[in-house]
């Protein structure tokens, strides 16, 4: 078989495509293959379906998948029509996607690595820039969300999460069925969700049953300006409320702890992690050692710690008119607790209590939401972080919203020259 014929088959170059050519280059371990255009001298508009006269052709480079430890190179002078309609158009070809300087598979073999390794590793493995990685995932993403379906979820959750260290947020909207990222918006205001909002319809809209979402004031005005009958559908759930009451016991912890040791008292030294974990998932030795005698002490830390655990326990109530009673002791017990920190969280709650009881009622959890941020923090950690915005909101599409990403090999059509 000659080289020709076999670099055709490998590479899959099929008629009125032919490979005509194999040039190995051995000083720059690279191995170079022409490919030329065989077919008739009239070719169709895209635009139209006319036939034109082939007008002239362009010379085009593409990455292949390496051979012989080398990289390969496809080169084509690729025709262009001339429409009488819509004037002159540029080829595509079979092996990749319009604008792209790789060929298909290749492009599929570096989105399969980045799922794996972050932009740099994936660049040192395959030998490329970083902006060429970088170039294949932005495609990758554009090519999927143009792909994806209308956006219709019913559940849903929204969150903000940081992409640096000095306060630069997104706002991250994710289905709560199935964990999928539906959407994501630059910083935490009230914007970056009508962005969304808007983008569903108002039919979409009509059809979401439960919100959740922590208390943050601009997320809950666009809610409440785009959802009908927002107000019932609106839910702040366990996670938000845990983590409002659980930062209300730290802040007490650290004033006593303060207090404590200017007077030589080293009881709360090293406990910050005991007072904020779930006791589900506290090990026995802590439950039943030290933290047993700090909780049964008449500390003011384990007076905040009670009063948090007890808000906890009332997320069993399943009736809103049973739910209301006891959130309402509830209230009154942290209100008479003369801990500062817990009248400000207790204050919060009163004033948010609707929603709570909307997640109850709901049965609404932002669970997946917190799952989705626990996988966009992997993201960073894989990327040693973001310095822009845009970069980290494409990485969370692409790792996190189940998008089709990868390219197909397109017919021999024509596009815009």
């Amino acid at each position: 078989m000659r080289d020709r014929d076999l670099y055709a088959r490998i590479l899959g170059i099929e008629a009125p495509w032919a490979v005509t050519g194999v040039r190995l280059e051995l000083a720059q371990e690279l191995v170079r293959v022409e490919v030329a255009w065989a077919g008739p001298a009239k070719l169709t508009c895209p635009e139209c379906g006319l036939e034109g006269p082939r007008y002239d052709a362009r010379r085009r480079e593409w990455r292949h998948l390496d051979m012989c430890q080398g990289k390969t190179i496809l080169e084509a002078d690729v025709p262009r029509v001339k429409c009488p309609e819509h004037g002159v158009r540029q080829g595509k070809v079979p092996w990749a996607e319009a604008g792209s300087g790789f060929t298909a598979l290749f492009e599929c073999v570096v989105i399969d690595r980045l799922k794996e390794a972050s932009i740099t590793a994936v660049g040192v493995q395959l030998r490329m820039s970083w902006d060429e990685v970088d170039g294949i995932m932005e495609r990758a993403v554009r090519r999927g969300l143009a792909r994806r379906t209308a956006v219709a979820p019913e559940r849903v959750g929204i969150d903000e999460t940081p992409f640096q260290q000095r306060h630069e947020y997104v706002t991250v909207v994710v289905d709560l069925d199935d964990g999928k990222v539906l959407y994501v918006g630059d910083d935490r205001k009230r914007g970056s969700l009508d962005a969304f909002d808007e983008g569903i319809g108002e039919a979409g809209r009509k059809r979401i049953p439960a919100v959740a979402m922590d208390m943050w004031k601009p997320y809950i005005a666009s809610t409440r300006a785009h959802v009908p009958e927002a107000d019932g559908k609106i839910a702040f759930d366990k996670f938000h409320v845990a983590a409002l009451l659980g930062k209300a016991v730290d802040t007490v912890r650290r004033q006593e702890h303060r207090a404590l040791s200017a007077a030589g008292d080293a009881r709360l030294a090293k406990t910050r992690h005991l007072w904020l974990t779930n006791p589900e998932r506290m090990s026995e030795e802590h439950w039943k050692g030290r933290f047993r005698q700090l909780r049964a002490s008449t500390l003011k830390t384990a007076r905040a710690w009670a009063i948090k655990e007890e808000a906890m326990g009332l997320r069993w109530y399943g009736e809103r008119a049973w739910a209301r009673k006891a959130w309402r002791a509830w209230l009154g017990w942290a209100s008479r607790s003369r801990l500062e920190p817990v009248l400000k969280a207790a204050r919060t709650v009163r004033d948010h209590l609707w929603g709570i009881l909307n997640a109850i009622v709901l049965g609404a959890t932002n669970a997946m939401g917190e799952s989705v941020n626990a996988g966009i923090q992997r993201v960073k950690r894989m990327a040693c972080g973001f310095r822009n915005r845009d970069r980290f909101r494409r990485a969370v599409y692409f790792h996190l919203a189940r998008l089709d990403l990868y390219p197909f090999l397109p017919p021999v059509t024509h596009t815009d020259s």
